[in-house]
């Protein structure tokens, strides 16, 4: 696919659950990663406003498994409290994702070169990102090696249908969608020998909307650099 990625990420420990279930008492993660998920270590390899990363596939490379830990999260009102966070346990992922422009940033026109962001992005894949990886939350550290998507063995390879209910997918962004509002999707995922593929998010996700958000404003010269202006200031050495 045009402007596409294929990397493996992978790491002890990972935590994929729903945002819903974050903000306090006990944590128990998914079976597979989420799509906003994914798109995060996307946006950690590589990322601009200018473009989008739509995720197309992903692989699952290890048998799922998971482990319960107790720990001490921090009260809001001080102190602390004892709760288990249930991961997933030594994982690791196949993905292929592209990227397209950003249809709702006008303002950025100047810095759609899509050779350059390809390229760029392709190096960032074989250095493993420009920002931290994370597998779903900040204390699972991931990593990123480039791939080809498809070799190596799985242990679900020929296993069939698995069909995972409905899960948290991902946010709809006031500077993706034009909406000033914060929504959330919910889709139907199923696993089929290993592979989970991922619709288009504009489609066939169930949408719920929150709070009210208005666009971030990026400024050329100010808080953004065009693709050639960073090239020229050595952000990618």
């Amino acid at each position: 696919m045009r402007n596409s990625i294929e990397f493996k990420v992978y790491g002890r420990y990972a935590l994929f659950s729903d945002p819903i279930t974050r903000p306090g008492g006990e944590k128990f993660s998914y079976q597979t990663p989420t799509y906003q998920a994914l798109k995060g270590i996307c946006e950690g390899i590589y990322w601009k406003p200018t473009f989008i990363w739509y995720v197309d596939k992903i692989r699952v490379m290890k048998k799922i498994q998971t482990e319960s830990k107790g720990v001490r999260p921090i009260k809001m009102n001080g102190g602390n409290d004892l709760a288990y966070y249930t991961y997933l346990k030594d994982v690791e992922y196949q993905v292929t994702a592209h990227f397209e422009w950003n249809e709702q940033r006008p303002d950025l026109l100047n810095d759609r070169n899509e050779h350059k962001h390809h390229n760029i992005a392709k190096r960032c894949v074989e250095q493993g990102g420009r920002r931290d990886i994370f597998l779903g939350t900040r204390e699972c550290q991931g990593y990123v090696e480039p791939c080809i998507f498809g070799e190596d063995s799985s242990p679900y390879n020929d296993y069939g249908v698995i069909d995972f209910g409905v899960m948290f997918h991902s946010f709809d962004y006031p500077d993706e969608t034009g909406k000033k509002e914060l929504g959330v999707r919910l889709c139907k995922q199923s696993m089929n020998n290993g592979i989970i593929e991922f619709v288009d998010p504009m489609y066939r996700t169930v949408r719920e909307y929150g709070d009210k958000y208005d666009f971030k404003r990026f400024v050329e010269g100010d808080n953004f650099k065009t693709v050639e202006q960073a090239e020229r200031d050595g952000d990618f050495d």
